[in-house]
């Protein structure tokens, strides 16, 4: 049987998916890739497959995730329909963005099948929820005993963010605008299309949104729609960029190119820096190419597809373009390879003295290593405006110890009262941790998660991806080919 004729034919045999799987197990031995601004990278491995884990999914039972000592975490919404990323708005009230996207993104090539089988094991079989959850604690107790449907019958939203009495959507085909009076808990009408985004194919499906700090503008974050331009360069026009959008009038321009799938966005307190995290490509190997946190330059080229950290030329990609190699930008710090980082929000000093100053980076964790890794928050420590030292666990026991997994961490918010609020996906449930002896007062200035903008000209703040449909088990940012 010709291997073209395999997504047609009846499903792979059990067996002949472990001859392929052991096929890909061949690459070289796994290790950690350094952290940093300069990671030393091996050379690329590849095989006749990568190498593919997904951790089965496993209830938490009476079991919670772990956070340092001297906080608590506590789930503040079960039962959700695939939760995302997360708002917090002026009144200290949670919106949640559930759903999922893609599943239009064929699969041209036997690994792509065989992968999807593989991935779909680590993946919700909870239907999208196209839908705005909005949570409230009333009593200010840390309980949210309030939770409403703010709105429905979107598409696949992801991105939010709140400037002064706009609301922000950044669904996968278009950012929308709904008008916002604090303390409502149900939208009073249809959102307004803000401006259409690309949603051909859909591969990464994500759309990060973010606000700049003085409200005029907003930042999408548009994934690629291959590994490394597998469907053409046609299929990748608008594609694995950031896009500056005017939040009044909807005119945009690229930002910053050669991102290949930007998941999330933030603003930097003080400095009103834009920063991302990005899922780098794979099936070069388990320990190539870094996911990583960098800052955001106008104008800026990172590489993709043609040379991943800066020139480091991708032999894959044809035509070559040593031009665009050579005006390659190196990202600002190395998160590890095949971590699939969704999320990522800078700290404040409410959150306590050692997770004061730096970002908090959810992770997701990928398909392309046997031995999966990411399955955390982290924290990189920041000094003088830039990370400076290893990331530390902030929220991690997702993996358990027989390879299966309880959840899988999308998006982070910091809230002003120092709360962490955290989206799984997996488990569909939103986590709060809180510093023990905290206070947790309610009402506080709004900059969080992903990007709330005031008219005072406060920072905003954060951002975050995965997928499932019935036809394309693979998560969007865990497809064959991708990475995270």
């Amino acid at each position: 049987m010709k291997f073209s004729s395999i997504r047609y034919a009846a499903p792979l045999s059990t067996s002949l998916i472990s001859i392929f799987l052991i096929a890909g197990a061949t690459n070289a031995a796994e290790v950690e890739q350094p952290y940093g601004a300069n990671p030393t990278l091996p050379e690329p491995q590849r095989g006749l497959l990568p190498s593919m884990t997904v951790p089965e999914p496993a209830p938490w039972g009476d079991q919670k995730p772990t956070v340092p000592d001297g906080y608590s975490i506590t789930a503040i919404a079960t039962d959700l329909k695939v939760p995302r990323q997360t708002l917090v708005l002026p009144n200290g009230d949670i919106l949640v963005a559930e759903g999922k996207g893609g599943g239009k993104a064929p699969k041209p090539r036997p690994k792509d099948y065989i992968a999807g089988i593989i991935m779909a094991k680590g993946t919700t079989s909870v239907e999208s929820g196209d839908r705005l959850t909005l949570l409230r604690d009333s009593d200010g107790d840390g309980t949210y005993e309030d939770q409403t449907v703010f709105a429905e019958n979107l598409n696949a939203p992801y991105g939010l963010a709140l400037i002064d009495n706009d609301l922000f959507v950044a669904n996968q085909d278009a950012l929308v605008r709904f008008d916002y009076e604090e303390g409502q808990t149900q939208a009073s009408g249809p959102p307004e299309v803000v401006t259409q985004l690309p949603s051909e194919i859909n591969h990464h499906w994500t759309k990060a949104l973010t606000a700049s700090a003085d409200g005029q503008f907003l930042y999408v974050g548009i994934g690629s729609n291959s590994n490394i331009t597998e469907r053409g360069m046609a299929a990748e026009v608008d594609r694995a960029e950031i896009w500056q959008i005017d939040a009044e009038t909807g005119a945009h321009k690229p930002y910053a190119t050669g991102l290949r799938n930007p998941t999330a966005l933030t603003i930097q307190p003080d400095t009103d820096q834009l920063w991302t995290v990005v899922n780098e490509r794979d099936e070069l190997g388990p320990n190539l190419v870094p996911d990583y946190l960098t800052s955001v330059q106008e104008g800026g080229f990172y590489g993709w597809p043609y040379s991943y950290w800066g020139q480091n030329v991708d032999s894959r990609v044809r035509p070559q373009k040593p031009e665009k190699v050579e005006s390659a930008i190196s990202p600002d710090y190395s998160l590890g390879s095949h971590r699939a980082p969704l999320g990522v929000d800078f700290s404040m000093p409410t959150v306590g003295d050692e997770f004061a100053e730096g970002v908090f980076i959810g992770e997701h964790g990928s398909w392309n290593r046997a031995n999966p890794v990411g399955y955390k928050v982290v924290f990189v420590p920041f000094s003088n405006g830039q990370p400076d030292g290893d990331p530390v666990d902030f929220v991690s026991g997702f993996l358990t110890e027989d390879s299966k997994t309880r959840g899988r961490p999308v998006g982070v918010t910091v809230a002003p009262d120092g709360a962490v609020i955290i989206a799984d996906d997996l488990s569909n449930i939103v986590w709060r941790v809180t510093r023990d002896g905290a206070n947790s007062p309610q009402e506080a200035p709004a900059t969080s998660e992903s990007g709330s903008a005031s008219a005072d000209n406060e920072p905003a703040t954060s951002e975050d991806g995965s997928t499932t449909t019935e036809d394309e088990p693979a998560a969007a940012e865990d497809e064959p080919g991708t990475s995270s």
